[in-house]
C-alpha cells in the first residue's frame, strides 16, 4: 500500500522516523485507549502568537520589530511554502506553486508540517532570553488561514496564547503590495493575485479570526497608522501573555 499523505509529507520534509512513530502511537493508543491526545509542545514552554491580517496589513514589518525586542522565532507560513516550492525536488514544488498563484489556501498537511519542522529546529538551535529550559517564544505569520488549520494545529503541535490581528482598508493593502511587487519577485504580487487573495481572506480567514474572539485571544490592532504607532500597540498586547 502507497503511504498515505501524511508520510508522503514527512519524507519530503525530511522529518526521520515518522512511520515508526505513527506505529508506537497506535500501539499506545491501543494500550491507553480514551486518554486525551496531547501536542507536541507545552504551552506552558512554548509561546505561540498567530499574526493575521489581509493581505499587505503590515504583518511582516510587525513581526520583524517584535523579533528585535523579545527574540521571537518569526515562521512566516508564506515564506516557508515559498522555500519549499523552490527546494530542489520537492514533492510538493509544483502543488504549492499553483495554490499560492491562484491565491489559495495549501492543503494544511503541507503547511503544518513545514511550521512543526521549523519549530522543532529552532527550539534545538537558539539561546538566549526566552529560550532557556527547553522554552520558545514563536510568531507565526499568515496562519492559520482555515479553520481546519487552526484546530489541527492546536491539537497536534502547540496551543496558542494570543492572535495579533492587524486591520486596514483593502484600498491600504493593495497600495502596499502592488509597491511591494515592484522589487519581491513574487508570484502573487500582482494585481489579479491579490484581488483573489482578497476574496479568499474574507471567506476563509474571518471565520478564524471570529473563532479565537469568542475565546477572549484576539488583540485587533489597527495598522492603518505610522509603524511606530501600531508597534507600540503590537507590544503592549504582546506583553500580556508573556512569561
Amino acid at each position: 500500500m502507497a503511504p498515505n499523505l501524511v508520510e508522503k509529507i514527512a519524507d519530503a520534509l525530511h522529518i526521520p522516523g515518522v512511520h515508526k512513530r505513527e506505529g508506537e502511537a497506535s500501539a499506545a493508543a491501543a494500550t491507553a485507549e480514551g486518554e486525551a491526545k496531547k501536542p507536541i509542545f507545552e504551552k506552558e514552554k512554548v509561546t505561540v502568537i498567530f499574526v493575521l491580517g489581509g493581505p499587505g496589513a503590515g504583518k511582516g514589518t510587525q513581526c520583524s520589530l517584535l523579533v528585535e525586542k523579545y527574540s521571537f522565532s518569526h515562521l512566516s507560513a508564506g515564506d516557508l511554502l515559498r522555500a519549499e516550492q523552490d527546494r530542489p525536488n520537492s514533492h510538493y514544488g509544483d502543488l504549492i506553486r499553483t495554490y499560492i498563484r491562484e491565491g489559495q489556501i495549501v492543503p494544511m498537511e503541507v503547511t503544518i508540517k513545514l511550521l512543526e519542522n521549523a519549530m522543532r529546529t529552532e527550539l534545538q538551535s537558539k539561546s538566549g532570553s526566552g529560550w532557556e529550559d527547553g522554552k520558545g517564544r514563536f510568531l507565526i505569520d499568515g496562519f492559520p488561514r482555515k479553520m481546519d488549520q487552526a484546530l489541527k494545529f492546536e491539537e497536534d503541535v502547540c496551543q496558542s496564547s494570543l492572535v495579533l490581528f492587524f486591520t486596514t482598508d483593502e484600498e491600504t493593502m493593495l497600495k502596499r503590495l502592488l509597491k511591494r511587487g515592484e522589487t519581491s519577485g513574487r508570484d502573487d504580487d500582482n494585481i489579479e493575485s491579490i484581488k483573489k487573495r482578497f476574496v479568499t481572506y474574507k471567506e476563509t480567514t474571518m471565520p478564524v479570526i471570529e473563532h479565537y474572539e469568542k475565546l477572549s485571544k484576539v488583540a485587533e490592532i489597527d495598522s492603518s497608522p505610522e509603524v511606530d504607532e501600531v508597534h507600540t500597540a503590537a507590544v503592549a498586547a504582546v506583553e500580556k501573555v508573556l512569561v
